[in-house]
């Protein structure tokens, strides 16, 4: 492994005023971040808000505009081979090699960090049994499903043994079970040891994979704390949805005022943000209103991201 310059308890990714142009547009606007060693690192923001274009500069595939970055001690401007040989990348899109087997699709790619070809077979052995696909070494690519597909991916990235995963969107247009075995092998990978950064927009998955992430909204980062901070930060510990029949809803002008700290009106429900959801319920009753439906809920991580980057479609 290539040495770093890192001094100890240093960040292994450490960036201030980080910024990326292309031709006049500011796709990243003077960020701040680092990551921790061994920590899973998300950036959550919805499309066009600057997440990819920013794990592009760490991966040494896109220069940086202005400010500063380094990647385990190493300036990726100078350095970006060094950097790249000690990463790993899961695209966003699979890129495999869909005429080869799952198992040619390791070895070749181990061929191209200058492994001897026993040891990149012995590696991709040990990877298609972590990926669980040991099954379908010998097959080929094109009729694996998605879920395999991206497992694959996954593996292929750690053929190296990178000390830092980039995992851009890593489970989009993935089912709930695929989705969630590839969280078990992530998981896994982190108690290895392996930083683990990562764009979602999937608050589910931003929940269960990240110790910190930072939230991005318009090139910028907006907020920043591990999950259950975010939460405590800008939501309360209960959310209220109240659905009312046709045409009452619009009729409520401020006969909800003061009930909870928040009030949200969607076209079909309303939220009310509370600490205590049942007294919420409570207090909308005393007040002579009949909801249809009334659903009381823990605050999560998409609560936050609405509030932070709004409810409108970014196209």
């Amino acid at each position: 492994m290539p040495e770093t310059s890192e001094p100890a308890g240093s960040s292994l990714i450490h960036a201030r005023g980080l910024t990326k142009r292309y031709a006049g547009f500011t796709a990243v606007d003077a960020v701040d971040f680092d990551v921790a060693q061994g920590e899973s690192f998300g950036f959550l923001g919805p499309n066009g808000a600057g997440k990819t274009s920013t794990m592009r500069m760490i991966a040494c595939v896109s220069p940086v505009t202005e400010g500063s970055l380094s990647v385990m001690g190493l300036d990726p401007a100078h350095d970006g081979s060094l950097i790249r040989a000690q990463l790993g990348v899961v695209p966003q899109r699979d890129t495999l090699d869909e005429e080869l087997t799952t198992r040619e699709n390791l070895i070749i790619y181990g061929r191209y960090f200058g492994l001897p070809r026993a040891e990149a077979a012995r590696r991709a052995d040990e990877l298609l049994d972590f990926a669980q696909l040991s099954e379908r070494a010998n097959d080929q690519v094109e009729p694996l499903s998605g879920g395999m597909k991206r497992r694959l991916t996954i593996a292929r990235s750690l053929i190296n043994e990178p000390r830092v995963l980039l995992l851009d969107e890593p489970t989009t247009g993935l089912d709930p079970q695929a989705r969630h075995l590839v969280w078990d092998r992530l998981y896994r990978l982190k108690q290895r040891g392996v930083t683990l950064v990562l764009t979602t927009h999937y608050m589910d998955e931003a929940e269960q994979l990240c110790d910190r992430l930072v939230v991005m909204d318009k090139a910028r980062i907006v907020a920043e704390g591990s999950p259950r901070n975010l939460i405590e930060q800008y939501s309360t510990r209960e959310v209220t949805e109240l659905r009312f029949p046709a045409g009452v809803q619009e009729t409520l002008d401020g006969q909800l005022d003061g009930i909870g700290e928040r009030i949200e009106r969607l076209p079909d429900r309303v939220l009310v943000y509370a600490q205590d959801g049942d007294a919420a319920v409570a207090a909308v009753h005393a007040r002579g209103l009949q909801p249809e439906t009334v659903l009381v809920r823990r605050s999560s991580l998409e609560d936050v991201f609405l509030r932070l980057t709004g409810r409108s479609l970014v196209e």
